[in-house]
């Protein structure tokens, strides 16, 4: 199993989970922005496969010096937590769990725009079996797209979120049910939580749904 983890430019890891997944990767790609902080913390013990993005938010000296590593891609259709899945999706088709850490914190669009994309990570790419989820120091964060049993434990907290407000989804171990959930709008399904150690969704059609976990 190949495993590999994209560092964005949020906020920097600190629980242990993050940081194990981190510093176990089998790859591991840093956004632009992001691999400064990465050689705060450790230095260079371990660098990164490639770092990534139109390099504005790095500084000319570290593009000078770790020129080997350097992924740039000045398109602007993208930003640079989706051009770091681009790249691990070409250059590792083996990969079978893509973990972002920083995708949230320190800035509240860029939070909410990484984390929607992981909805638009199911479109976009020929995901197949592949996992990806958004890990940060107060939870985790994946997209599913049709009806599935969700392993997570009974007693955790959960939020679910769609932008098809034709959707509708049905569910079995939640404390309030989302038999009569429209998605017309983001608060609709949140600040759940799960009374089973399975939690059940049937959805009415596939569709992309993010689903947050802490």
């Amino acid at each position: 199993m190949t495993n590999a983890v994209i560092l964005a430019n949020g906020l920097f890891p600190t629980e242990p989970y993050p940081l194990y997944l981190l510093e176990h990767a089998d790859v591991m790609v840093c956004c632009d922005g992001a691999f400064e902080k990465y050689l705060d913390r450790y230095g260079t013990s371990r660098l990164p496969e490639a770092v990534i993005g139109d390099m504005d938010s790095l500084s000319p000296e570290l593009r000078e010096r770790y020129a080997h590593l350097i992924v740039k891609v000045d398109e602007q259709d993208h930003n640079d937590q989706t051009k770091a899945m681009r790249y691990i999706l070409s250059q590792y088709p083996d990969v079978e769990e893509i973990c972002i850490l920083g995708a949230t914190g320190l800035r509240e669009d860029h939070t909410i725009g990484n984390l929607g994309l992981l909805m638009e990570y199911t479109r976009m790419f020929n995901l197949g079996q592949r996992k990806v989820m958004a890990v940060s120091d107060f939870g985790t964060s994946f997209a599913i797209t049709d009806s599935c049993d969700l392993h997570l434990g009974e007693g955790r907290r959960i939020s679910i979120f769609s932008a098809d407000n034709s959707l509708r989804i049905t569910s079995e171990g939640l404390q309030w049910p989302l038999d009569n959930v429209v998605f017309d709008a983001w608060w609709k399904a949140t600040l759940n939580r799960t009374t089973a150690p399975i939690v059940s969704l049937h959805f009415s059609h596939p569709s992309a749904a993010l689903v947050m976990v802490d």
